[in-house]
């Protein structure tokens, strides 16, 4: 995932003597994310969401290379969002419990602008830091997620006297799960994080 991550960047970096302007800002927002769900096979355990969705924030750089209506976007983001769950197990009853998820996004953009408004699309990595709290006491749990995922976004922004920018976009992932199933005694989980967000952002450009 590092390799392909790094051929793009490599590729853009070739790109800028052809490039005319190049800006940079600073950007934060909040994202609504729907919760990742577990699947039990089997077991007397349970994981139930509170919600569908939640809500985050996330902060971060961006670089705008910018040729005639096109430009390429890169961006660095720390992005943070809790899930709150009811958790059932053979010992304990039903338990509130929540599950934070930090991660670092790495969207590269392609995008035009006509006049004050821009679109934008490409691919964005997702790397996890940390790791999210365990719900089941089981030190084999946080073995079942990934460390990195791959995924995209697009979206609509505009930019305002050239130094405010907001943006909407949605983001998607391109697998079906951010962890594999694991087998945590007689009980097989696997975790569906194959999430879809919303993001809305204001930055500023200097």
């Amino acid at each position: 995932m590092m390799k392909k991550l790094s051929v793009i960047i490599l590729v853009f970096l070739l790109t800028l003597p052809a490039i005319s302007q190049i800006k940079w800002g600073i950007k934060a927002g909040v994202e609504t994310t729907t919760v990742p769900t577990y699947d039990f096979a089997t077991g007397t355990n349970n994981i139930e969401a509170v919600k569908d969705s939640e809500f985050g924030w996330h902060a971060g750089l961006f670089v705008r290379a910018k040729l005639g209506p096109v430009f390429i976007q890169p961006e660095a983001l720390f992005a943070s969002t809790t899930f709150d769950y009811n958790v059932t197990t053979a010992s304990s009853p039903e338990t509130l419990m929540e599950q934070k998820f930090d991660r670092l996004l790495i969207p590269i953009l392609v995008g035009i602008k006509l006049g004050p408004v821009r679109f934008d699309l490409g691919p964005a990595a997702s790397i996890m830091i940390g790791s999210p709290q365990a719900l089941i006491d089981d030190p084999d749990f946080e073995d079942m997620y990934k460390s990195s995922l791959w995924g995209y976004e697009a979206g609509i922004g505009i930019d305002i006297l050239k130094r405010l920018t907001f943006d909407i976009r949605y983001a998607g992932s391109l697998g079906e799960a951010f962890g594999d199933s694991v087998t945590l005694g007689s009980q097989t989980f696997q975790l569906d994080y194959g999430q879809s967000s919303f993001l809305m952002s204001v930055g500023f450009i200097f």
